[in-house]
């Protein structure tokens, strides 16, 4: 077994990393610090400080980094309009690397030798953090207990808690229904009770949306402002990244918008099914493409959404800190140089429907497209237009023809 003398550990304060948090000082002989991240999960954090205390951590860390998390990572990919598998908006991919970010930056500062996470060995998080920690510090040590221990059931955690008088609550010694996982972009659900792609998924699962049955029987209109590609302001109240995010989710969560029930492609090799709830997240996405409609060149544009996929699979399989992710990121972002602007969304029972949209830089021209008689375009040239782009169809359907 590797030496290690320092680790820090990605801690929630629940049940999975406080036996973590146990097992590394028992197992490895180390010294622990413990790093909490408020991304915008709507938990209380203090409790994981307490906890940390009561478990002997002198150096903990609790911070947040809900702005650098919306302003560097999630309005950046959204720039993009990234989609994995045409319709996952990415919500738990987007939020390892600053995770990894962090906890490679609190080794540093306290001397740590390794870093610790808490994902299973089954799935995307564990290739996501460790991605991004080798990305950052080639040398860093990496432990992963779930690939280590046997503690392969809910059986044996608990007594294993039970053994080094770890605190559980009374309500967390069943089995849980599903496993979550929730951010500022949105909440995962996914595992025992949503494991049967077949079954549909009770309302119970769902926390930050109203099922679109229930929203209301009026619509909601809100007007996004969108400055070079990023949100700035809803009904022209100008905002931070984040506090945009929290009023989309509350306006989209209170009309049923961003439910997603999605059977995707682990990288690891297995398909997974999973529920999501991504209400802000979706309104953005959709505003983000009705200003890009009317700012956007047709070559640029379409080249973008051509990139947006790799792109995409880049951020889901944990590539964020790789050169190839910077470089579609600096094409992207070079795109968005003119994308400001105002759009119009319609929110109404689950849908979230751009309605309007201005810009100053904007590309459309309705001299040109009118109906009605114009002065600036000559509908004769469109006959040499279609004849060169018919010849090469011309010749392929003389020869086909004649050899027939």
């Amino acid at each position: 077994m590797t030496k290690i003398n320092k680790v820090v550990l990605a801690y929630s304060g629940g049940l999975d990393t406080s036996i973590i948090l146990k097992w590394l000082k028992e197992t490895y002989d180390c010294e622990v610090v413990t790093f909490t991240a408020d991304l915008g999960q709507g938990e209380e954090l203090e409790p994981a400080r307490a906890k940390a205390e009561m478990l002997g951590i002198k150096e903990i860390y609790i911070e947040d980094l809900r702005e650098e998390f919306v302003r560097d990572y999630v309005f950046p990919m959204f720039r993009a309009n990234a989609l994995y598998e045409g319709v996952y908006l990415l919500g738990t991919s987007i939020a390892r690397p600053l995770i990894a970010k962090r906890q490679i930056e609190i080794a540093h500062e306290t001397g740590a030798d390794a870093v610790c996470h808490g994902a299973t060995g089954k799935g995307n998080d564990q290739v996501r953090f460790e991605l991004g920690y080798y990305a950052l510090d080639p040398h860093i040590k990496v432990v992963a207990p779930w690939r280590e221990w046997d503690l392969d059931s809910r059986a044996k955690l608990i007594d294993f808690a039970e053994k080094h008088q770890i605190p559980i609550a009374k309500d967390k010694r069943g089995e849980a229904p599903f496993s979550c996982d929730a951010n500022l972009l949105h909440t995962s659900s996914e595992g025992k009770a949503l494991e049967d792609p077949a079954e549909e998924p009770g309302e119970y699962v769902y926390q930050r949306t109203v099922s679109p049955e229930e929203a209301p029987d009026k619509p909601t209109y809100i007007d996004i402002g969108f400055e070079k590609g990023d949100a700035v302001s809803i009904d022209g109240d100008r905002l931070s990244p984040a506090q945009i995010l929290e009023r989309l989710n509350d306006l989209g969560g209170a009309n049923g918008v961003g439910r997603l029930d999605l059977v995707e492609n682990r990288f690891v090799g297995m398909k997974s099914r999973g529920i999501y709830e991504t209400p802000g997240g979706t309104v953005l996405l959709a505003a983000h493409r009705g200003i890009e409609s009317i700012t956007l060149d047709r070559g640029a544009q379409h080249l973008k959404d051509e990139l947006m996929p790799r792109y995409a699979e880049l951020i889901y399989n944990g590539f964020w800190f790789s050169p190839e992710r910077e470089m579609l990121q600096a094409a992207i972002d070079q795109s968005q140089e003119h994308v400001t602007g105002e759009v119009k969304v319609k929110l109404y029972k689950g849908s979230a429907t751009v309605v309007g949209r201005s810009s100053p830089y904007s590309l459309y021209s309705l001299e040109h497209v009118t109906f009605e008689e114009d002065s600036v375009y000559d509908q004769k040239d469109a006959e040499g237009f279609i004849q060169l782009n018919a010849l090469r169809l011309r010749l392929l359907a003389q020869r086909n023809r004649g050899s027939a």
